[in-house]
């Protein structure tokens, strides 16, 4: 059975060290097929003054804000409507591409695209995926929109999925997939619910 270890210069809190086992036992277990069981994972420290790397003492480093939390922040404050806030999150390069192959980089020309389609627009999450790389992250975030028609009719229950490419801390790229076509052609989004704040 496999047996991970690692040596981490002490000070890393709890909750870091705990990301840190599920991430390598993921990676043993999607990586050779072990029994969640057999994988074993020991974290042993070692005290700064017993740590040098090229003869200089080192400390801890800063562990980044998982990219899911970060993806999760960002969508919060597009929900407010706070874009400035929404925009501290965004890589310069940062590109979002919608159905119909709808390509756009400010999130001042999200909110102009949205107001084509609807009136108003939010997320109900039914959860987010995290999927873990060398150079960056994949965050994949689900569940329903509910909002207003531009006729003023309701809707809700239309299933979406956001792909998020997470870089140094910054998001990337965003992709949306979801079923708002095929409602404004006459699906069975349910109508009548109650609208709430909304995200475009």
């Amino acid at each position: 059975m496999p047996v991970v270890q690692i040596t981490l210069i002490d000070g890393y809190d709890a909750a870091t060290k705990a990301r840190l086992h599920q991430a390598l036992t993921a990676a043993v277990r999607t990586t050779i097929g072990a029994p969640l069981d057999g994988i074993t994972v020991m974290i042993q420290e070692t005290g700064p003054e017993n740590y040098a790397r090229g003869g200089v003492p080192r400390t801890p480093g800063t562990p980044p804000t998982p990219a899911a939390d970060l993806v999760r922040d960002f969508l919060g404050e597009m929900q407010r409507r706070d874009l400035e806030a929404a925009r501290a999150f965004l890589a310069p390069d940062f590109m979002m591409t919608f159905p119909g192959d709808v390509r756009l980089k400010r999130l001042e020309d999200l909110v102009a695209f949205g107001e084509t389609r609807y009136r108003r627009v939010w997320k109900t999450f039914a959860g987010f995926d995290e999927v873990p790389g060398i150079d960056e992250a994949v965050v994949y975030c689900h569940g329903t929109l509910a909002g207003e028609w531009p006729d003023g009719t309701s809707f809700d229950g239309i299933r979406f999925i956001d792909r998020f490419v997470v870089r140094e801390g910054k998001i990337a790229g965003q992709w949306v997939w979801n079923d708002l076509g095929e409602m404004r052609g006459g699906g069975t989004a349910s109508v009548g619910r109650p609208l709430g704040p909304a995200l475009r």
